[in-house]
């Protein structure tokens, strides 16, 4: 829970956002999270008008948020646009470059587990925008991609259910990810509304076991959904990127260290109409 004296600073923030934030390009500001012992670099995406807005937590995967040191993404650029424009306000916090690092895909060790660092960092997140008063409190979700995605399984367990429900996450929606420790969890169950979107020949987190996991959930009562395209694979909702093999992989399906990524413009144009639906309540 947050103390009463961080509350307190983080409306301030919200208040005065010019002292929070410096302006940047493309339409999005940079600011800084700090709360408690989380200190994270962010970039904001913010509607046109007063709001109050619903919002988005948006969670990079394992290369990180930034294309190089002054250019974000060209996916999480497109995906803040996008969701900028449809009134929602898109907060992503820099998990790995706030703590130094570059690109985790090469590593098999890692010190920021989606599992723990990257849940806390998105509770966090949520904390940030809930202290602003152009943000609606209670209708804050999740979005992540790949390495992100998984930090989404890990963040709704229903044994992670914060103490005060009516502040917590709305929904969540998780691009490619990796279902398998979740799926061998024996006490894993989704306490949000999740909606997963994968490629069918992705080689790199491949459908499987998030299939297996959404039947058992669905099984219990839980509302998690997968949709699976046909023929696409990993990083397919990219607005423009050539297939083509990566081998700078930690953990592959095929236990070789390579993957193939590539956009599919069908299942792109498809998973942007389902996302915004689903983050709105359709």
């Amino acid at each position: 829970m947050m103390s009463s004296l961080v509350r307190i600073l983080l409306l301030a923030a919200g208040l005065l956002p010019c002292l929070a934030a410096a302006a940047g390009a493309g339409g999005y500001e940079r600011v800084r999270i700090a709360l408690d012992d989380v200190q994270l670099n962010a970039v904001l995406y913010r509607p046109q008008g007063p709001g109050p807005f619903p919002a988005v937590v948006a969670l990079h995967g394992c290369g990180g948020l930034w294309r190089d040191k002054d250019k974000l993404s060209t996916r999480h650029s497109d995906w803040g646009e996008r969701l900028a424009a449809a009134g929602f306000m898109v907060l992503m916090p820099d998990s790995y470059g706030s703590r130094g690092l570059g690109s985790q895909c090469g590593v098999k060790e890692l010190t920021v587990r989606a599992s723990r660092e990257r849940v806390i960092d998105a509770v966090a997140a949520r904390h940030w925008l809930q202290a602003r008063p152009d943000v609606r409190a209670d209708a804050i979700s999740l979005l992540g991609w790949s390495g992100g995605g998984s930090t989404i399984l890990a963040a709704v367990r229903s044994d992670r259910s914060p103490a005060d429900k009516q502040l917590d996450f709305k929904r969540a929606v998780a691009f490619y990810p990796g279902c398998r420790t979740q799926l061998e969890s024996r006490s894993f169950a989704a306490r949000l509304p999740v909606l997963i979107l994968m490629g069918s020949a992705d080689d790199w987190t491949p459908p499987a076991p998030c299939d297996y996991l959404a039947k058992a959930a669905r099984a219990r009562g839980e509302s998690v959904n997968l949709v699976v395209y046909e023929g696409a694979v990993h990083d397919f909702d990219h607005p423009r990127l050539d297939m083509k093999q990566r081998d700078d992989i930690a953990y592959s399906a095929t236990g070789t260290g390579k993957a193939t990524v590539g956009t599919d413009p069908a299942a792109r144009e498809d998973a942007i109409r389902r996302v915004k639906e689903f983050l709105a309540g359709k």
